[in-house]
């Protein structure tokens, strides 16, 4: 397989990254080396406790203490080799994780999905940007101190290995699974952007995994609820899809993890999900790309993976795959019966087994874990809340904006001139508004919900006359911010009305939703702030304000008016 490499400006933006933990190995390096601690452990396990390694259960802190007990009497008796944590909280995760690893015998590795950082999963934690605005910085090394702090929250809370970054080229923007969650529809930006945050990480001691293999960005199905098929030939899937994947596993990825798509030009089994087929796991990813760390599949519950492979079946043909670890099986202890009689009936090799063991082992060693400790369980909310990595986080924010129209109306903006503020989409008063009220000394507010009526959008047109300016903010109040964010027609209407006059726009929503929005290509000013977040709401109000440089780039195109790289 061959590649080009990245561009010469990517390697000029990661060479000024600094690594700050240059003196440790990194775990692709180690796998190579003796260990007697992994040899130890690995020679004193059962043939059933070695394959129980390989199976990673679901754990968290917001259910109940009978789930919780579950969990721990799996740990006890299944001897599972780790745990996958979704929503809770830092301090409760703390006391549990600690439970829970005083009931394994060897240790457990834990781990999360954290693409935005522990926000992804816990309260009361640090959201980083969605991985659609940091697409937009220019700057790499912000994205690689971002990787760092992570490193020290996951750590802190007990967690060894993160579930991200996500490299998917999300080129299609219909993708409904995917989308904000990736850096953007261009593979050297995907690439680069992708590469600073799992340097950060690793350099900060912890595990990664690269997801999701072999590229799960040009699909319009979600592998929660079906089997997605790329009917794209091999070309194709190795000059785009795959290109971030090659780049940053030369990098020294320490892990990469499996997607559940069916794709015919790699393996033409039918319905054969990408998670299940050894051309793809073993025969790309391990002989053709040359990738020798931790492969973990996405989880084996979903709809994707066993709706055509059931009772256990797909468990079963994972580990023939090559994957290593078996993320969320629907029953781990069938699984764990299921994998021991395929290696009885010479199915499965025990030598497949052994690999993913040592590999597994040796992932505990180099996050730690041959050293037995507990967790301090005092002052965890403060400790992932540092003031640092809420400056880097606004940091983050004000780097990501994104000028698309109006950089010369930037100066004009006056003060003092009469300036109504505008917030579509929210019936709230919001932080944009405050931010921008305390600066503009003659402003008034108003909000307009996402169904405003045509009679409720005249009271406040009629007001517009009587003054100098006025700057409208446009509101994605849902959780995430996917496509398809409603507006009623009359809101959109406005829109376009005031789009062919001198209104200022500000989009606190996914870009993608720009081309359902018709006149917005005509305006005289346009930013886009890519979410609802306070943080990016206060680097948009500080755009305004002419204290922050609009120097994000568009990370995907949206239409003709709207494209790739705009910005600037």
């Amino acid at each position: 397989m061959k590649f080009k490499h990245f561009s010469a400006w990517a390697f000029v933006a990661l060479a000024s990254i600094s690594t700050v933990n240059a003196q440790k190995k990194s775990y692709i390096e180690t796998l190579s080396e003796p260990n007697q601690w992994v040899d130890s452990v690995f020679n004193k396990l059962s043939r059933r406790q070695k394959i129980a390694q390989m199976f990673f259960v679901r754990a968290l802190t917001n259910s109940t203490k009978a789930y919780e007990d579950s969990i721990g009497n799996v740990i006890k008796k299944e001897r599972i080799g780790g745990l996958v944590f979704f929503q809770g909280g830092p301090g409760r995760q703390v006391i549990l994780t600690n439970k829970y690893q005083e009931l394994a015998r060897v240790p457990l590795l834990v781990t999360s999905d954290g693409e935005w950082g522990l926000g992804m999963r816990l309260d009361s934690t640090i959201s980083y940007p969605y991985q659609m605005a940091l697409g937009a910085v220019q700057n790499k090394e912000l994205i690689y101190k971002m990787g760092l702090e992570v490193a020290k929250d996951y750590r802190r809370v007990g967690m060894h290995m993160n579930l991200a970054p996500d490299v998917d080229v999300n080129n299609n923007a219909k993708n409904p699974v995917i989308n904000y969650r990736s850096f953007g529809e261009n593979k050297y930006n995907v690439a680069t952007s992708g590469a600073a945050y799992m340097k950060g990480m690793q350099d900060g001691g912890l595990m990664v995994s690269l997801k999701h293999f072999p590229g799960h960005g040009d699909t319009d199905v979600d592998s929660h609820f079906d089997l997605p098929q790329l009917n794209f030939t091999k070309a194709r899937l190795d000059s785009l899809e795959i290109y971030p994947f090659w780049e940053l596993i030369r990098q020294n990825a320490s892990g990469v993890m499996i997607a559940h798509m069916n794709i015919p030009a790699l393996d033409n089994t039918p319905h054969m999900p990408s998670t299940l087929s050894k051309p793809i796991v073993t025969g790309i990813l391990k002989e053709e790309l040359g990738f020798k760390g931790i492969i973990i599949s996405d989880a084996m519950e979903m709809k994707g993976v066993v709706k055509y492979f059931k009772d256990g079946e797909a468990d079963v043909m994972a580990v023939i795959a090559g994957n290593d670890i078996l993320e969320l099986s629907e029953n781990s202890d069938r699984a764990i019966k299921l994998v021991r009689k395929a290696v009885r009936s010479g199915r499965i090799s025990m030598e497949r087994i052994d690999e993913s063991v040592k590999k597994i082992l040796m992932a505990k060693y180099w996050a730690g874990l041959n050293k037995k400790d507990s967790l301090d369980e005092h002052h965890v909310h403060a400790d992932v809340n540092r003031p640092e990595s809420l400056a880097l986080r606004q940091e983050l924010a004000n780097a990501a904006m994104t000028l698309l129209k109006g950089r010369e109306l930037l100066p004009q903006l006056d003060k003092e001139k009469r300036t109504v503020i505008i917030s579509l989409g929210t019936p709230e008063v919001t932080v944009f508004q405050k931010e921008l009220g305390a600066y503009y000394q003659n402003a008034v507010f108003y909000t307009l919900d996402k169904n405003a009526n045509a009679n409720q959008i005249a009271v406040v047109a009629r007001e517009l006359a009587g003054f100098d300016q006025v700057i409208i903010g446009i509101h994605d109040t849902r959780t995430r911010p996917g496509n398809g964010m409603v507006l009623s027609a009359d809101l959109k209407m406005f829109l376009k009305d005031q789009s062919q006059k001198n209104a200022c726009f500000a989009v606190f929503a996914n870009p993608y939703n720009l081309s359902q929005w018709s006149g917005l290509e005509n305006s005289k000013f346009l930013l886009v702030a890519y979410q609802k977040e306070d943080f990016m709401q206060k680097a948009a109000a500080s755009v305004f304000k002419n204290e922050v440089n609009p120097s994000g780039r568009l990370p995907v195109t949206v239409n003709m008016f709207f494209k790739y790289g705009d910005g600037r």
